[in-house]
């Protein structure tokens, strides 16, 4: 087949990003209501946003899911994904970022840059997305350009550049006026200074610029915008702008900016296939409903699509494009563009249509640390109860759904108390169902003690044979599983190489304290099959066998996840709370004093901070805040000694495990 060189299209792909409360979803909803895709203007206190559409999003104000919806502005068809806020959703913004090609990043004039805001920035400049940095709420009671200004400098980027310079602040906020047009500028005289760092960021992205700025020279203004814009799009320069979403205000000119400083995608409709599934529902008529950015090809009502993920081939029933709560039948999806898939029964997400190629990967930001057992009330509802869960962890792959079946036990993991209560709303309005949830507890992990061997003769009762030596070795702190094999074909068949090489990571789940075991090398050093007596699924049973023979062997250290927190509290609390902190088993750096607050920054251990929140405020009188995210996990002092009950047959009791494991093969 001849693939078409790669061409921009004319559209534009933007995830919408912000710390819970930053306005994101009022911002969504005057872009919609400017641009004319809707005619009256919906509210997230009152409920009626176009993108808040589930019971509980209308209910408590905030987004709990991506939604995805489609306008355009000058005539550029604009697909933007208003993701959540709420650091219990993360999942839901690291699912959106893989498939957009501009960001916008919003903040607000009051509070500034938050810990979800530096979150979502890390994985921006990992992803190299171009990105336009908001700063709303410029008329409320505390909004302070400079001061957002200075914070954006310090903890974001120093290349956050203004493109527009605020007028007035708080109550006399009237908009901004526009730094590139001299006529504009006439009559802010006082703006001169955000221009001239304007005009030297530009200058600092082209060289015969630079040259020209350094001899003192006037700047060519078209070619200062355009070195500007490729600032942008090389991602070394984040345009900033100032607006009053609530009112209105600056939306023209961030929706402007979208198309100025955001690229195009690139993409063949005439190459194979290629996209990625990157959010689910489910319809109660039609099924599952996958939305699809598509990254080459074509898709048309009717195609039969690989999924490349599952190896399995699944047929296109429909093709519709989101605007909103409302959508259209467009019967088919081309290269750059995003649309909602039905017919893909089978698929999940995160799955890759068509060819890996030009997919790009994915960025993890939302660790769970904590696991709960859900509760039902009547006995009756568990068939329904485990059906909900299940058609819910397909939307949310995250919540890794334990089903206990022998002891009729549902476990999840989730994010932190929001998602929680989430959860049972949706199970009540959409279900149903009343759930409710036991008591969180932490997700702790195992690492190897030291190296080893695991070796596992799985000879008898026949007919079987399947012999495997593992070395076990520890690995860096974050390096999760390497896994290799130095055994040669003819001593175990390829086939029986990739079963082994499959069913590692399903052995290590469970350690010798029944945590998932991570950060090692796991090295297939021999392996032999037996031409008539060994069965393919031998292996299946003699991996998790070899496995833990080996883990019994070098023994296993607990590890513990960590949070890096940043704290500010009242001068006359400081020296109450460091003490908490001690307790707590936290490290922290020197204190900073900062207007008579006091500012600390360190680690803490997710097992101590359960109810370190609520204290804080009781503590302070309301008056401390605290920021945190995830740190990595990190080895547990000797007196910490945690395990859990094991699901399933330990596979050191080898004659148990065999006849449990061959009686469900069978079966």
């Amino acid at each position: 087949m001849t693939i078409k060189a790669e061409q921009t299209i004319k559209l534009r792909n933007v995830g919408i990003f912000a710390h819970v409360d930053a306005g994101k979803t009022t911002t969504t909803e005057q872009m919609l209501y400017q641009s004319g895709n809707i005619r009256a203007l919906g509210s997230v206190d009152a409920g009626t946003a176009q993108t808040d559409w589930l019971d509980v999003e209308r209910e408590r104000g905030i987004s709990v899911r991506a939604a995805v919806t489609r306008f355009a502005w000058k005539e550029t068809p604009i697909n933007l994904v208003d993701t959540p806020g709420h650091v219990d959703f993360l999942s839901e913004v690291e699912r959106s970022l893989r498939v957009m090609d501009g960001a916008v990043l919003i903040v607000s004039a009051v509070e500034g840059v938050q810990a979800q805001t530096e979150i979502i920035w890390q994985a921006l400049r990992e992803l190299e997305i171009p990105t336009i940095i908001y700063v709303n709420k410029m008329d409320r009671i505390g909004a302070d350009a400079p001061r957002v200004l200075a914070d954006l400098h310090r903890l974001l980027s120093p290349g956050a550049v203004p493109i527009a310079a605020p007028i007035g602040a708080e109550a006399d906020f009237m908009g901004s006026v526009d730094l590139m047009d001299a006529s504009a500028m006439a009559g802010h005289p006082w703006a001169e200074p955000y221009r001239q760092r304007l005009l030297e960021a530009a200058a600092e992205q082209d060289e015969a610029l630079l040259e020209a700025y350094l001899e003192g020279h006037p700047l060519d203004e078209r070619q200062a915008a355009l070195a500007l814009v490729a600032g942008a799009h090389r991602s070394s320069l984040f345009p900033v702008l100032f607006g009053a979403s609530n009112r209105g205000i600056g939306v023209k000119e961030l929706m402007d900016a979208v198309l100025a400083y955001l690229p195009d995608p690139a993409g063949s409709v005439t190459a194979p296939v290629a996209g990625v599934i990157f959010k689910m529902e489910r319809d109660p008529v039609m099924g599952k409903i996958a939305y699809v950015r598509l990254y080459q090809g074509t898709i048309r009502n009717r195609d039969t699509l690989l999924n490349h993920t599952r190896g399995m081939q699944d047929k296109v029933t429909q093709i519709r494009r989101v605007h909103g709560q409302k959508s259209e039948d467009i019967g088919v999806l081309a290269a750059g563009d995003i649309a909602a898939v039905y017919g893909l029964s089978r698929a999940r997400i995160g799955d890759v249509l068509g060819t890996p190629e030009g997919v790009p990967g994915e960025k993890r930001l939302a660790v769970p640390l904590l696991t709960v057992q859900v509760q039902w009330g009547s006995e009756a509802d568990y068939p329904a109860v485990v059906a909900a869960f299940q058609e819910l962890a397909d939307e949310d792959p995250l919540l890794d759904l334990q089903w206990l079946q022998d002891e009729r036990e549902l476990h999840l993991k989730v994010m932190g108390p929001i998602q929680m209560e989430v959860l049972t709303s949706i199970l009540q309005s959409r279900f149903k169902l009343a759930v409710s949830f036991g008591a969180p507890s932490v997700i702790y992990k195992e690492t190897p003690a030291a190296s080893g061997e695991g070796f596992v003769a799985y000879l008898a009762p026949k007919p079987c044979w399947a012999i495997l030596r593992f070395v076990i070795e520890p690995g860096e702190r974050g390096s999760g599983l390497v896994y290799k094999s130095l055994v040669r074909g003819e001593r175990l068949l390829e086939s029986y190489q990739n079963e082994v090489a499959r069913r590692v990571p399903e052995a290590l789940q469970q350690g010798l304290r029944n945590w998932e075991v991570t950060d090692l090398s796991v090295t297939l050093v021999e392996g032999e099959h037996h031409v008539w007596h060994t069965h393919p699924l031998d292996f299946v049973i003699a991996t998790p066998m070899g496995i833990m023979n080996g883990l019994a062997g070098v023994g296993t250290k607990l590890l513990e996840p960590m949070l890096r927190f940043r704290m500010s509290v009242p001068e006359e609390y400081g020296g109450k709370l460091m003490n908490e902190l001690v307790v707590m088993r936290g490290e922290f750096e020197a204190p900073v004093l900062r207007q008579e607050r006091m500012e600390l920054e360190g680690l803490l251990p997710v097992a101590t901070t359960l109810d370190f929140p609520a204290r804080l405020g009781a503590m302070t009188k309301g008056r401390g805040t605290l920021t945190t995210f995830f740190a990595g996990y990190r080895e547990c002092p000797p007196d910490v000694d945690v395990s859990r009950q094991r699901r399933g047959v330990n596979p050191l009791d080898q004659a148990k495990y065999i006849l449990a494991v061959r009686n469900a093969l069978s079966g």
